[in-house]
């Protein structure tokens, strides 16, 4: 055999035993991507959520509870106390209740930046981190505040939707006019989550006058609306749904025990002073 055939013969080899690796590697991808819908598909669909309770499940570091195998189990828990969704902060804590309690997620992620008061999902660092866990829901923070950089909410949420449109997206508001405009951009579900914790929506609670500010947002919007921010007790939550909301959110009141163990300890002491 000559060289030069010697030499075709090795190169053919080559590229065969490449392909070869090219098509394993896309196997592998294959294989990877298809549990990942078989895991989604377990999870439910995000209209499993409608009329049904969403728990939020979050533990910041400096509080007793911060552990993403803690929010794991108490997701878990909440899903046998008939929760049919979970709210929930940070890419390894969705990752650990999606394994826990394969229920839907409302992913965010929590962070500070200077010179900006936007706190839920602020930036494209933030919701980059989400997509690695894929949540069926993406909120963020919707009111008119300023994000990093001086990004505005319209050219924030314009990027991300086109990069990711297949992601469904929830709006963080605290005021009617918010929701409207959050409507108007085109997010698949407006939050009341914010009401009361903005300076435009200081003093306002979302149960003030039989939920004035659900019921207008209710009435101005196409979009479906979940009810969410001091919806702490079983009443306000089944009022909410009454009223049309598509689902409701639950946190503190849920699981945040030094916060339920505070409100038994007050009212302990206060009867002794009487």
């Amino acid at each position: 055999m000559t060289e030069q055939a010697e030499t075709g013969i090795r190169e053919e080899g080559q590229q065969g035993s490449a392909e070869g690796q090219q098509e394993k590697e896309e196997g592998q991808r294959g294989s990877a991507e298809g549990q990942q819908e078989k895991e989604e598909d377990q999870r439910g669909s995000v209209e499993d959520l409608r009329g049904k309770l969403i728990v939020s499940c979050q533990a910041l570091p400096q509080e007793p509870l911060h552990s993403s195998f803690i929010m794991g189990r108490m997701a878990l828990a909440a899903k046998e106390g008939g929760a049919r969704g979970i709210r929930a902060n940070t890419r390894e804590d969705i990752r650990e209740i999606q394994a826990a309690a394969g229920l839907p997620v409302i992913g965010i992620v929590k962070r500070d930046y200077p010179n900006s008061p936007v706190y839920i999902t602020p930036s494209r660092k933030e919701v980059e981190e989400l997509m690695e866990v894929r949540p069926e829901v993406i909120a963020m923070d919707a009111t008119g505040a300023l994000r990093p950089g001086g990004v505005t909410l319209k050219d924030f949420f314009m990027e991300l939707k086109e990069k990711y449109p297949d992601q469904l997206w929830m709006a963080d508001c605290s005021t009617v006019e918010e929701a409207f405009y959050a409507d108007e951009l085109g997010f698949d579900f407006i939050g009341t989550t914010l009401v009361g914790y903005t300076r435009q929506s200081r003093g306002d609670r979302i149960e003030a006058e039989d939920f004035k500010i659900l019921r207008e947002i209710l009435a101005g919007v196409r979009h479906r609306v979940i009810a969410e921010g001091n919806i702490d007790t079983p009443q306000k939550a089944r009022r909410v749904l009454e009223l049309g909301a598509f689902s409701v959110v639950v946190g503190s009141a849920i699981t945040r025990p030094q916060l339920i163990t505070k409100a038994f300890a007050e009212a302990i002491a206060k009867e002794k002073n009487r």
